[in-house]
């Protein structure tokens, strides 16, 4: 089924996403907030938008991948006013990594209109977004859930369904980059261990990779990690901090204690400190060494 679809940010994850939704044949009207990043799209079939605002029809469908709440509120709620421009009947497929709060609040603006919020954020980074491998969440009311499948099977490899609460996707997401942020921590400190010993780091990373943590995240993360190989970036470094301080603000809403959080925080704005600010995010790994006196 062929559908309308605005698509809003096209970084690192939204262009190659918004071109798999060409290739799956929808109609797709694109915007970003620097418009050369949508001209490879043009060849594509898709129609480029010069505002936010034109991508959207009344009752059409929205999706947005946009770097940070600050840039999802401004245009659902800002001068864009996506959320009023849907109206009845619309859909908005957000599918950035944002706070809950956020989703909470954008999906009552949303209900006031009489459109619809859908939760969708992902796990992958550009080269799986390329390939259609991402792994998406999704939460929001069942009919609106409907409508964004086939949207969602057309940039994602699996769809995982987390209820009618809005940001309960969101929640879902954010604590699964937590545990990829502590993994990342942990295979700093064990390979720093390794290496203070005399043991090759890439070789315990290898071992590990294949045997008793023989996952993506200690596979492709590892290798980086072990050869600190942490250029060019999959996702920036400053974007490991947001989504940290994203987890430790939820956290805080429900009284739960996150020690592990605080101390990635930490990682993470010594990393900044440092000027890594345009190194994968894996590159909070070089703390440890330094930690260990190890800065070659």
């Amino acid at each position: 089924m062929s559908l309308e679809i605005g698509f809003v940010g096209l970084g690192a994850m939204g262009l190659p996403m918004a071109a798999n939704l060409l290739a799956s044949g929808h109609r797709v009207t694109v915007w970003n907030r620097t418009l050369s990043r949508a001209e490879p799209l043009s060849g594509k079939g898709a129609v480029i938008a010069p505002r936010a605002a034109d991508t959207v029809r009344p009752g059409g469908v929205l999706v947005s991948m946009v770097a940070d709440d600050a840039a999802l509120a401004e245009l659902v709620a800002g001068e864009a006013a996506l959320a009023e421009r849907l109206g009845q009947g619309g859909i908005h497929i957000s599918m950035s990594t944002v706070a809950p709060a956020t989703t909470r609040e954008l999906a009552e603006l949303h209900r006031r209109t009489g459109s619809t919020l859908v939760a969708a954020p992902v796990f992958g980074r550009p080269d799986a977004a390329a390939a259609r491998r991402l792994w998406i969440c999704v939460s929001g009311p069942a009919a609106a859930k409907a409508t964004a499948q086939p949207i969602l099977e057309a940039v994602g490899q699996r769809v995982f369904d987390f209820g009618e609460v809005t940001e309960a996707a969101n929640v879902a997401k954010i604590s699964g980059n937590f545990l990829i942020a502590a993994a990342m921590e942990a295979m700093s400190e064990a390979f720093t261990l390794a290496e203070k010993n005399g043991v090759d780091r890439s070789a315990l990373a290898t071992m590990l990779g294949q045997t008793l943590f023989a996952c993506p995240v200690y596979q492709g993360y590892g290798g980086a990690i072990a050869n600190r190989r942490h250029s060019p970036p999959g996702f920036r470094l400053p974007l490991g901090l947001k989504d940290v301080e994203i987890v430790l603000r939820s956290a805080r809403e429900v009284n739960t204690p996150m020690p592990m959080a605080s101390l990635l925080r930490d990682r993470f704005v010594h990393a900044l400190a440092m000027g890594r600010a345009d190194l994968d995010w894996s590159a909070l790994a070089l703390g440890a060494r330094e930690d260990a006196g190890l800065t070659d």
